[in-house]
């Protein structure tokens, strides 16, 4: 099976930088708009046989041209929202916030999944719930799935579950609003990461044609 992880669109929360991570969420911004609007362009070479995305709206907008355009619907599952914030909610993500955020998704990843988030859900919880997603899109016989989902799960859950992604590189390499990871695999095999925001990645997470970071 090949999935397609993709980054929503950027939303005015983006722009402000905070951490906003409950449901429904805010939608786009007129650049969000236009870069949902770009996305059946820009995955024109995948063969997509079903789309999901989280119950955040922005995910739901994001994916609503690429439906479309496919003459598809979308599946909305809660298990790909993003991660939730708990106490650190709407507190800016450049600040120690952000920092015990990212350190704590990146712990669960590691495999420190019995931590929790503060005020928050623990790492057992958060992967368990995309893990359950990720089998439904595995088992509904579709070649390629898209799932549209959030910054912080989508690197979450790939370095922990891809055997070619670790931490390190994960935390390297944010992904941009609509950016795309590409995996093959199944849930019973495992999963490798074929390509990260457009930059094919190795055996050892290396990508760009020179195995230089990009």
């Amino acid at each position: 099976m090949r999935l397609l992880l993709v980054r929503h669109g950027q939303t005015p929360t983006n722009v402000d930088y905070l951490l906003d991570t409950a449901a429904p969420g805010p939608g786009l911004t007129e650049l969000g708009e236009r870069q949902a609007a770009a996305l059946p362009a820009a995955l024109a070479g995948e063969d997509i046989s079903a789309i999901y995305a989280s119950t955040l709206i922005r995910t739901q907008l994001t994916a609503a041209p690429l439906a479309a355009d496919l003459g598809l619907g979308v599946t909305v599952r809660d298990g790909i929202r993003e991660v939730s914030a708990g106490d650190l909610e709407m507190l800016p993500g450049d600040t120690e916030a952000g920092h015990a955020y990212m350190t704590t998704v990146f712990a669960w990843a590691a495999g420190d999944t019995e931590l929790r988030m503060p005020g928050g859900e623990s790492g057992a919880e958060a992967l368990g719930r995309y893990d359950a997603v990720v089998a439904e899109a595995a088992g509904s016989g579709a070649g390629t799935v898209a799932l549209v989902s959030h910054g912080a799960a989508i690197r979450m859950w790939t370095a922990a579950r891809a055997a070619n992604v670790d931490v390190a590189f994960a935390a390297a390499h944010p992904l941009d609003n609509t950016g795309v990871v590409v995996l093959e695999g199944a849930p019973e095999d495992g999963w490798k990461v074929l390509s990260w925001a457009g930059a094919a990645v190795g055996p050892a997470g290396e990508s760009g044609p020179t195995g230089e970071a990009v």
